[in-house]
């Protein structure tokens, strides 16, 4: 549809921070990787696609935030003095922050296809996405949505072990 070819027509590069397992600091290095690139000069915005764990938020000091709808879609919270960063991600749609998120597959692809579609990016030269743990239905829903779109690559994040 237009809408999936406006809203991210203007981001120029996506990422994905993926990993098998939980706790292995995918959404610290999403969160890092942003404010570097921002650093850099670069227009940067995060997709959290965490349903059941969305910490993107609080390590951004923007958990308090709400999204608004535009003509576009959802307008994505800026964050930082200077608004540098957009983010999106389903702690902003929770009554509370510590609110549990228990759903069925459909519903979170669903989600996540509308966090894709829905999401006002305007122009970026890169969106990083962080993702669950593990490989279950919120990835492939992920690149399944992502597949028209220009996919810079994966970082796997990976313990020692």
């Amino acid at each position: 549809t237009l809408a999936e070819r406006t809203n991210l027509a203007g981001v120029r590069h996506i990422l994905l921070v993926l990993s098998g397992k939980g706790g292995v600091g995918k959404s610290t290095l999403s969160t890092e990787l942003a404010l570097a690139l921002q650093n850099a000069g670069k227009r940067v915005g995060i997709l959290d696609v965490d349903l059941c764990g969305p910490s993107i938020p609080r390590m951004l000091k923007v958990q308090d935030s709400a999204v608004h709808q535009c003509d576009s879609g959802w307008v994505p919270v800026f964050v930082g003095q200077d608004k540098a960063i957009a983010l999106m991600s389903i702690g902003f749609l929770l009554e509370r922050p510590d609110e549990a998120v228990v759903w069925r597959g459909p519903k979170k692809n669903a989600l996540i296809k509308q966090f894709v579609t829905d999401v006002a990016w305007g122009d970026l030269d890169f969106l990083i996405v962080d993702t669950p743990p593990g490989t279950s239905d919120e990835h492939i829903s992920t690149v399944e949505a992502l597949r028209p779109y220009q996919l810079l690559g994966a970082i796997l994040v990976t313990t020692p072990q």
